[in-house]
C-alpha cells in the first residue's frame, strides 16, 4: 500500500536526516524544505490512492486531536480565569503539539524513525507548525471563542475533508486542525494519522501584551 523502502523516498529521508544533523553549519537551512515537500508529495499520492485502508486511522487520530484541544482549550480557560482574579493584566497564549515521540503505532518501524521526526516536527522547516495542529488560542483576546468556533466545527459543511475522499469522509466532521495539518504543513498523512499523543504548551504573561 504505502511503500515506505522505496528507494527514492528512503533517499530523500536520509537527506532529511543528514541536513537536520548538520543545520548548525548550514546559513539557513530553511531553503531545504523543499526536501519535506518532495517526501510529502510523494507519500500522499499513495495515501490518497488508499484511503479506504486508512480510514479506522484517521477517524482515530481526528478524535485524539479532538479530545487533546478539548483538554487544552479547557485547561487555558481554567489557568486564565484562576490567575485573571488577582492579576488584571495576564495574557495567555495555548498551543497543541503531536507529541515529540516517533508514533509507535505507525506501520514502519525502524533505528532511524525518531531522528526524521524531529526534523518533520522542526518549525524551521515547517513553518505553519510554528503554533503546533492549529492556530493560537490567546486570552482575553479570544475568551468568547466557543471550543465548536476554535475547531472550526461551528458552520456547515462541520468536516474539513478537502482532497480526500468525499464519499468516505463525508460523515467524518473532520475538525480544522487535522485540515490544517494536512494542507498548510509538510507532514504526509500517513505521518500523523499515527499519533495518539499530544504536548500542550501554555505561555503566560504578566502585564505585556502578546500579538495574535
Amino acid at each position: 500500500m504505502i511503500h515506505y523502502n522505496d528507494k527514492y523516498l528512503r533517499y530523500i529521508e536520509w537527506e532529511i536526516r543528514t541536513t537536520h544533523d548538520n543545520r548548525m553549519d548550514i546559513e539557513d537551512y530553511t531553503q531545504c524544505e523543499c526536501l519535506l515537500e518532495l517526501r510529502q508529495d510523494i507519500l500522499n499520492e499513495q495515501a490518497l490512492a488508499n484511503q479506504k485502508c486508512l480510514m479506522q486511522d484517521i477517524i482515530a487520530f481526528n478524535d485524539a486531536l479532538y479530545l487533546a484541544l478539548q483538554k487544552m482549550y479547557d485547561h487555558a480557560h481554567e489557568l486564565y480565569s484562576r490567575m485573571s482574579a488577582f492579576q488584571p493584566n495576564v495574557e495567555l497564549v495555548a498551543n497543541c503539539f503531536l507529541s515529540k515521540e516517533y508514533p509507535s503505532l505507525h506501520p514502519f518501524q525502524n533505528d532511524s524513525r525518531q531522528e526524521l521526526w524531529e526534523a518533520l516536527c522542526d518549525t524551521g522547516w515547517n513553518s505553519l507548525y510554528d503554533t503546533g495542529v492549529t492556530r493560537s488560542l490567546y486570552l482575553p483576546q479570544n475568551l468568547e471563542v466557543s471550543f465548536e468556533e476554535f475547531i472550526g466545527m461551528d458552520c456547515k459543511p462541520d468536516n474539513w475533508n478537502e482532497r480526500l475522499d468525499q464519499k468516505l469522509t463525508k460523515d467524518l466532521h473532520l475538525i480544522n486542525a487535522f485540515h490544517n495539518l494536512f494542507d498548510h504543513t509538510n507532514f504526509a498523512l500517513t505521518d500523523f494519522i499515527f499519533v495518539r499523543e499530544f504536548e500542550e504548551s501554555i505561555k503566560i504573561d504578566f502585564g505585556r501584551h502578546i500579538t495574535p
